[in-house]
């Protein structure tokens, strides 16, 4: 086996430089997301860190994914949140509220449930191998075929919670503002 003049086994491709730096921006976008204190920041950061994600895929030529983050996730995930911040009148600028203090014992929680995701991630894939003679993992057939057989449920249990969460955010707003008049 010969390799490519100029080529190292472990030389990167373009893609795999864009890989890499739009994951850096990805997780700068994340980090800053759940460290602002301005809600409404942390929703455009957000859609950043998710638009990022979105590219990730494109750049695994898994386009059907892609377009799914992009319509379910920055679409209509954001635009709800974003609608609910409206709603429940929160605040634009820096939110006091937004920082409980405990720092510390969140870092904690966080560094335990990211530990604990990657030993079962890893304990779960352990032996698993890839089928690269079969469709591609990312194609809109397999991807269509998997969430329709097996994520249908938590799908439409999600479209719930979202839906609730809107009606509670309208009902929230209703309340204050019959306050306001009663007054």
């Amino acid at each position: 086996m010969t390799l490519a003049a100029g080529h190292g086994f472990l030389s990167p491709t373009g893609v795999e430089i864009a890989f890499l730096l739009v994951g850096i921006v990805t997780l700068g976008a994340a980090v800053i997301t759940v460290t602002t204190k301005q809600l409404v920041h942390a929703a455009l950061w957000l859609v950043v860190a998710l638009g990022g994600l979105a590219v990730e895929y494109l750049l695994l030529t898994a386009e059907f994914i892609a377009w799914v983050q992009v319509l379910i996730y920055v679409g209509s995930v954001v635009v709800l949140l974003l609608f609910g911040l409206m709603l429940t009148r929160a605040p634009i600028g820096r939110s006091p509220d937004a920082d409980s203090g405990n720092r510390p014992a969140a870092l904690a929680v966080a560094v335990a449930a990211a530990a604990a995701l990657i030993w079962v991630v890893i304990d779960a894939f352990r032996a698993t191998w890839i089928d690269l003679d079969g469709p591609a993992q990312g194609s809109t057939k397999v991807s269509g075929a998997i969430l329709f057989r097996h994520w249908v449920l938590p799908f439409e249990a999600l479209s719930v919670l979202l839906l609730a969460a809107l009606v509670g955010a309208i009902v929230l707003s209703r309340r204050d503002r019959e306050r306001e008049g009663g007054n």
